[in-house]
């Protein structure tokens, strides 16, 4: 065993060498075609687990071509264990039984790793540490708590110095906070801390998040409004739904279409929130959709770091999630798409390498199809203050991390009578139109938003919507959008659930 890690060691290092030879790109951060792609928990081996050849290799062998950017390594799962030290499993790679530990402690050694981690980045990817996983259920109990972790992590992992650092002598370049249970409190202090250790070193340190779809996050909703992340990995943007045959009669009846193509949304004048693919079977209708508008409104308006990055996550297989995958011909185009209408858009991330690997390299697939975005060069994370108010309350929060910022904000007035409320929308082109309200009279070419739901068709859940904004066509008064006579701006939501 001894022997065969020096070996790849060795290996590792002449890759190493040879990449240095020639001229290699660094990582760029403000580029909008990055590939992130998380390793360490032999996905393919979980749902594969005869086919032993396919199984998670060695992080170096990810990193022999240009197709990847980012390695986050998974998982620092257990913060605090044995001895005051974390945990980290690496799966069939490196764990804490096969491969053993520092002694007093719980925590891997897998020193072997180093020379592999270095050839990667001498191939111009960054490698980081996500912390968390889906079995983690990490949690702070203080402030104090929080940098202390954060000094450990510093110490074993980054640029600080231990005699217990799992990696050897190579140097990751951040963190990853993958945080799907436990706590939600002071992890600000400990990214704080993190930064603060960083903002003196000679190389630049990177600090993302995974966060879920859903905006925002259970657990990372209120740290990612709080501290500066380079960008966000957000998982399972796709989502799926199915429809079938018989129940598009269903949906004829409620909303008086005749074919699933009449709910296809359009590029609507408010908003783009949501670009469905309808796939046509025998049985019925599969629905795969995603909504980053939610996210790219949070980086620009919200987000302390107004250069963050968004990142489209997506399994690299079928077997790599229960759904949401899609060929690399229609991610990549997803892709294209979305870089075309929001700035914030950073790339794709894919769970997981071996998965990737294992589907006829799926991540040079998709590569490919999502084309050459462009970058600026720069790597710098540029803060900005918040400024939110409302006529109904005097209180005003101000945020401020940095002494060269940028002023956002955003008002939302409400007004409310006996009879009605009317809500004014603050985004997009229709900020000036007021909600719709039964008991007023609208004339041919007057406005109104409005969204319209229906719910409990079988086992599946749609919330269709206007797109936001309606017109009159005639007269009318107490006729609900959509709900009367056809109207062609049904626009399908994004929450579909089976």
């Amino acid at each position: 065993m001894a022997f065969l890690q020096r070996l790849r060691g060795l290996i590792a290092a002449c890759v190493a060498l040879s990449l240095t030879a020639g001229h290699v790109q660094a990582f760029d951060n403000s580029r909008s075609d990055n590939l992130a792609v998380y390793w360490g928990q032999n996905s393919y081996g979980a749902t594969h687990t005869s086919d032993t050849a396919n199984w998670q290799q060695s992080i170096s062998h990810y990193c022999q071509d240009a197709t990847i950017n980012a390695i986050p390594i998974a998982f620092l799962n257990v913060f605090s264990s044995t001895g005051g030290l974390p945990e980290i499993n690496l799966a069939n790679t490196c764990n804490p039984t096969d491969s053993g530990v520092f002694s007093g402690t719980s925590l891997a050694n897998c020193q072997f790793l180093a020379a592999d981690i270095e050839a990667c980045q001498a191939n111009g990817k960054i490698v980081t540490l996500s912390l968390g996983g889906a079995t983690g259920a990490a949690s702070f109990s203080s402030a104090s708590q929080a940098q202390a972790f954060a000094d450990t992590i510093w110490n074993l992992f980054l640029g600080g110095s231990s005699s217990t650092r799992p990696f050897g002598a190579a140097v990751l370049d951040g963190i990853d906070l993958d945080i799907e249970g436990g706590g939600t409190a002071y992890f600000d202090s400990f990214i704080n801390q993190i930064r603060s250790h960083a903002s003196g070193a000679s190389k630049k340190y990177y600090v993302t998040a995974a966060p879920q779809c859903p905006y925002p996050d259970a657990y990372l909703g209120t740290v990612l409004n709080e501290v500066a992340f380079d960008a966000v990995y957000v998982q399972c943007m796709l989502i799926s739904g199915f429809i079938l045959r018989s129940q598009l009669i269903t949906l004829s009846v409620v909303l008086q279409i005749s074919s699933v193509s009449q709910i296809l949304p359009v590029r609507h004048e408010c908003t783009l929130t949501f670009q469905p693919i309808v796939t046509t079977t025998t049985a019925g209708f599969r629905i795969t959709a995603w909504d980053f508008s939610l996210w790219d409104t949070w980086a620009k308006t919200v987000a302390i770091n107004s250069n963050v990055k968004v990142y489209i996550g997506a399994p690299a297989s079928s077997t790599a999630a229960g759904s949401g995958y899609v060929d690399a011909a229609t991610l990549g185009s997803i892709a294209q798409s979305t870089r075309s209408s929001y700035s914030s858009f950073g790339g794709i991330m894919l769970w997981d390498a071996s998965q990737a690997y294992a589907n006829g390299r799926y991540d040079t697939a998709v590569k490919n199809a999502m084309g050459t975005g462009a970058g600026t060069g720069s790597t710098s994370t540029t803060t900005h203050s918040t400024t939110s108010s409302t006529t109904t309350s005097s209180a005003t929060t101000t945020k401020s991390t940095s002494s060269t910022t940028t002023t956002k904000s955003t008002t939302t007035t409400t007004s409310t009578s006996a009879s009605s409320t009317t809500t004014t929308a603050s985004t997009g082109n229709c900020a000036s139109v007021s909600a719709w309200v039964n008991n007023v009279a609208y004339t041919g070419g007057q406005q109104a938003t409005y969204k319209y739901e229906t719910s409990g068709i079988y086992k599946t859940r749609l919330t269709f919507f206007s797109g936001h904004l309606w017109t009159a066509q005639w007269w009318t008064y107490d006729d609900i959008p959509g709900a009367k006579g056809p109207e062609p701006a049904f626009q399908v939501g994004s929450d579909i659930e089976k």
